[in-house]
């Protein structure tokens, strides 16, 4: 960071306590101590750079610590020192004030002012006048290098969206509000799931996002969409995905994982096992499905489910008859071979022998095998299937007063 940023604009090390308990802790046999912080280094661009002090409430203990004297009219107040640290030789005038004598932090024009205000007192003759701060005038205590007062997402945290490195929102509008303006630009370069772009979103920043993974692209085009009902190529734009089917073969060429995470990302299906370790280009047993989409198919409530292969060259009419064995093992409603490729006569032919899935919430059929070429999705045609109602969890609304996301260039 400091090759990066450069020494002179370090500001802060930032500790953030994200649990007050960790996994592997003493009573598991552990002989360290437990991991429960993440540091957070703050720099400047330059030296010129935005600050904004965040507060947060008193606290009851702080109230009844400090704040504990109350006015008739019931105003709550504490006393101050007005000694001006340094004395002289911060320039701090020294004069009289009811019979003594100081270095005081404000001129005697100013004080005479706030003892005909009545904010001066003396507690009893001789004591070194003090003046009083109402709560009420007071923003709050102002956020230190310590952050202790968010909690890492929980398993069951209604913000969780299954990315592995998620981060609390209120993390990052934090950071965000602390350090830009409404208007502002946010460069988030290691994305993720999308929680700076968010916090950037609903805090009426302008903001750019850039990540290696079409995983972590698709993630933030779900977020985006079910947090302030943006998409892409109206609101705001994706760069570097495949918009034809060259550079669909491109990406197919270059990483065929990228490509399959592409594909289903273009069907708004969950990759199968989308964990940190096959976004890092590796993959374990899929037992012949790429992708899941989930629907309600009765007044009950009952889930069913459609699931997705993706290939990217050589196929044939044997993948489809893996396919359909597949959809029947996971007693599935619908299987979807997605191809780069045409499909063969007999790959058309092996799917409509699949025949039906009766829909009786519904009321129609659909065929229990599918066929989709990149070039069919990327005219327009998607999956014939029941209405979806989940693939990755869907993230929370949020409401906010902003327009919408500028061109990088406005």
């Amino acid at each position: 960071m400091d090759t990066i940023f450069g020494v002179e604009n370090f500001l802060n090390e930032i500790i953030w306590k994200r649990a007050s308990t960790v996994k592997g802790n003493a009573g598991q046999g552990s002989k360290m101590f437990g991991p429960n912080t993440d540091t957070i280094l703050f720099y400047g661009k330059s030296h010129q750079y935005k600050f904004t002090p965040i507060f947060q409430p008193y606290s009851e203990d702080y109230l009844k610590k400090f704040y504990k004297y109350t006015e008739s009219d019931g105003r709550r107040y504490r006393l101050i020192s007005m000694i001006g640290p340094g004395g002289a030789a911060k320039g701090n005038p020294q004069y009289e004030v009811m019979g003594v004598t100081r270095y005081w932090r404000y001129s005697e024009k100013r004080m005479n002012e706030m003892i005909e205000q009545g904010l001066v007192i003396q507690t009893k003759p001789g004591n070194v006048p003090v003046r009083k701060q109402y709560l009420d005038e007071g923003k709050g205590v102002a956020i230190q290098s310590l952050w202790d007062d968010i909690e890492a997402l929980g398993p069951s945290a209604a913000e969780r969206l299954g990315y592995p490195t998620q981060k609390p929102q209120e993390l990052l509008e934090r950071i965000v509000s602390a350090c830009s303006d409404q208007g502002d630009w946010v460069l988030d370069p290691f994305c993720g799931c999308g929680t700076a772009i968010a916090a950037a979103e609903k805090l009426g920043r302008k903001w750019i996002g850039i990540d290696i993974t079409h995983l972590s692209i698709s993630l933030q085009k779900y977020r985006l969409r079910d947090s302030y009902n943006l998409l892409a190529g109206e609101q705001y734009d994706v760069v570097g995905e495949p918009v034809s089917i060259q550079s669909a073969h491109e990406l197919a060429k270059e990483d065929r994982f990228q490509f399959q995470w592409w594909s289903l990302s273009l069907l708004q299906a969950k990759p199968l096992g989308a964990s940190e370790s096959n976004k890092r280009g590796k993959k374990g047993k899929d037992r012949g499905i790429d992708g899941v989409i989930n629907f309600i198919e009765s007044a009950n409530g009952k889930p069913n489910k459609v699931v997705i292969q993706v290939k990217s060259g050589h196929v044939k009419s044997g993948d489809i008859r893996d396919l359909r064995g597949t959809v029947e093992r996971e007693n599935a409603a619908i299987g979807v071979f997605v191809t780069l490729e045409e499909p063969s006569k007999d790959m058309v032919t092996e799917a409509v022998s699949a025949g039906y899935f009766t829909s009786e919430a519904w009321g129609r059929d659909y065929p229990r095998i599918q066929i989709l070429t990149i070039e069919d999705i990327l005219g327009g045609k998607q999956i014939d299937m029941p209405p979806q109602y989940g693939t990755f969890k869907q993230a929370q609304r949020v409401k906010k007063d902003i327009g919408k996301q500028d061109s990088l260039f406005d």
